[in-house]
């Protein structure tokens, strides 16, 4: 008995250890958003202001469209992840429960996509986009940010982990193929999807790179676009960015702690099966 207890404690000395290291930098990060510019950068360093100083938070927003920016990221965000889960469970349930010729070569294609690094097709796509006329709008945002081949094959992997018992029962009482998708696999899909919307959304809110290249109005910016333009070339408020930074970064710290039960059971449900 004491053996055991003794594995508890060291275990749970060490993930709070583990946790320490992993959250110091998410207080740090609000700490300097609320000290004094001297003592952002004072040795030795300051843990904690004699005089917090809330303002930099509000001159984030009077200097700079951030409601607006805050809007764009969770609207691009949230309409890919709804949009992505839709179709991609839709192939999904293609791939893995229909038959039909081509299917496996199908599948073979679409994950082949995922050895290909998103600089080698970024001036392509952007060709694309502009042929389109979709520079500086938000389809050039939404449209390339849709197609995933990683939420495809975990959705694959689920799917085929399902008995075909059910669906042949609702063949038997007359379902068609859509009626057993949207009554029957869909609703047993709730934790991997789940776990596919904080993947997606997480992804598209901290996006950087395809919306420095296809926007360049203040207006459409996504919000990390926004805060690394923030500042100047000798000077940067650093308060203020900091401030940014936390706000930021605070909606998906929200949606993991809601939904991060889902991430291990979707992973455990869908496993690597063929």
């Amino acid at each position: 008995m004491r053996k055991l207890d003794l594995k508890q404690v060291t275990k749970y000395i060490i993930m709070s250890i583990i946790a320490i290291i992993f959250l110091f930098p998410l207080y740090w990060m609000f700490v300097s958003a609320i000290k004094p510019v001297t003592d952002i950068f004072a040795v030795p360093p300051v843990f904690w202001p004699k005089e917090p100083v809330w303002g930099h938070f509000a001159e984030v927003f009077e200097q700079l469209p951030f409601a607006r920016w805050l809007f764009n990221t969770a609207f691009v965000a949230g309409t890919i992840t709804v949009v992505a889960l839709f179709t991609h469970s839709m192939s999904a349930y293609s791939l893995s429960r229909l038959h039909y010729r081509g299917r496996n070569l199908m599948f073979i294609i679409i994950i082949s996509t995922l050895m290909v690094p998103f600089s080698a097709v970024m001036v392509p796509l952007f060709i694309l986009v502009r042929t389109f006329g979709w520079v500086n709008t938000y389809w050039a945002l939404i449209i390339p940010g849709i197609p995933n081949a990683f939420g495809i094959f975990l959705l694959r992997q689920f799917y085929i982990g399902i008995p075909r018992e059910i669906e042949e029962a609702a063949i038997i009482d007359g379902a068609s193929v859509f009626t057993i998708f949207f009554r029957i696999i869909l609703p047993i899909s709730k934790p991997i999807l789940a776990a596919l919307a904080v993947f997606f959304f997480l992804a598209n809110w901290n996006n950087f790179l395809w919306p420095l290249i296809v926007i360049n109005s203040n207006s459409l910016k996504m919000i990390q676009v926004g805060i690394a333009g923030y500042g100047g070339q000798y000077q940067n408020p650093w308060g203020d960015i900091m401030a940014a930074d936390f706000m930021a970064m605070l909606p998906t710290l929200i949606i993991f702690i809601f939904l991060q039960r889902y991430l291990v059971t979707s992973i455990t449900m869908s496993g690597l099966k063929e």
